[in-house]
C-alpha cells in the first residue's frame, strides 16, 4: 500500500480530527483493469463483486483481445486510500459492460471526478465511457493501462484519438502496480484541485 499514516478509524475519530471524504470513480470499458487498479492501491481489503463469466455472457461480452478473462464485475468495486491525515479517497469502480451503464448515474452522484482507464490496444472501446463521464459533468483524467506486450503510445496521438481537450491529463500506468496506480490518482487529484481554484 501507499505509505502514509496508519490510521485506525476509531482511534482517528477519538483524536477529534475531521476527515474530508472524496469520492472518485474509476471507470473504463470491459476488461480494462478497474478491479485490478483498485485492488493494487486500496489500503483496506477492497470490496469486489467479481463473478465467474458464463456461457450466457459469451454472446453479450466481447472477449476480443481478452480471451483469458474468466471473471467480471457485476455491480461495483470499492476501495479506500488515505492521502493525508485529513483527506481520504473513496474509490468506486464501475462495471465495464454496456448493460450495466444505468448503474453509473447513481455511482456518479457526489463524485468529485473520474479516472478513466484506457487500453491502448482498444481505444475505440473508451469513446462511450468518456461520453458518459462528460454527460455526468465530471472532470476526469485518462490513465492508459499498459498491459504486457502493449505498445507505448505518444500522448499527443492518444489525445487526438480520444478527442480530448488540451488540459485533460493523460498518464500511463500499470494497474497491477501500487506506485503506478498511486501516480495516476495523484495526477487526477492535482487536476481536480487546479480546476477548483
Amino acid at each position: 500500500m501507499v505509505s502514509g499514516p496508519n490510521l485506525d478509524e476509531r482511534a482517528y475519530v477519538r483524536g477529534g480530527e475531521t476527515q474530508t471524504a472524496v469520492k472518485i470513480l474509476v471507470v473504463g470499458h470491459f476488461a480494462v483493469g478497474k478491479t485490478t487498479f483498485i485492488g493494487s492501491i486500496s489500503e483496506i481489503s477492497p470490496l469486489t463483486t467479481e463473478e465467474t463469466m458464463t456461457r450466457a455472457g459469451e454472446a453479450i461480452d466481447d472477449l476480443k483481445g481478452v480471451q483469458s478473462k474468466t471473471t467480471t464485475t457485476v455491480a461495483m468495486d470499492f476501495g479506500r486510500l488515505t492521502v493525508s491525515e485529513r483527506v481520504v479517497l473513496y474509490l468506486f469502480g464501475t462495471p465495464g459492460q454496456q448493460r450495466f451503464v444505468q448503474m453509473w448515474e447513481d455511482m456518479a452522484r457526489g463524485a468529485l471526478g473520474a479516472l478513466v482507464l484506457v487500453d491502448p490496444e482498444r481505444l475505440a472501446d473508451s469513446f462511450a465511457v468518456i461520453d458518459l463521464i462528460e454527460q455526468y459533468g465530471l472532470d476526469y483524467a485518462i490513465a492508459v493501462n499498459h498491459f504486457d506486450g502493449s505498445s507505448i503510445r505518444d500522448a499527443r496521438a492518444l489525445r487526438e484519438a480520444l478527442d480530448l481537450l488540451d488540459d485533460t491529463p493523460i498518464v500511463t500506468c500499470d494497474a497491477r502496480d501500487e506506485r503506478s496506480s498511486a501516480d495516476a490518482l495523484i495526477t487526477l487529484v492535482r487536476y481536480l484541485m487546479d480546476r477548483a481554484r
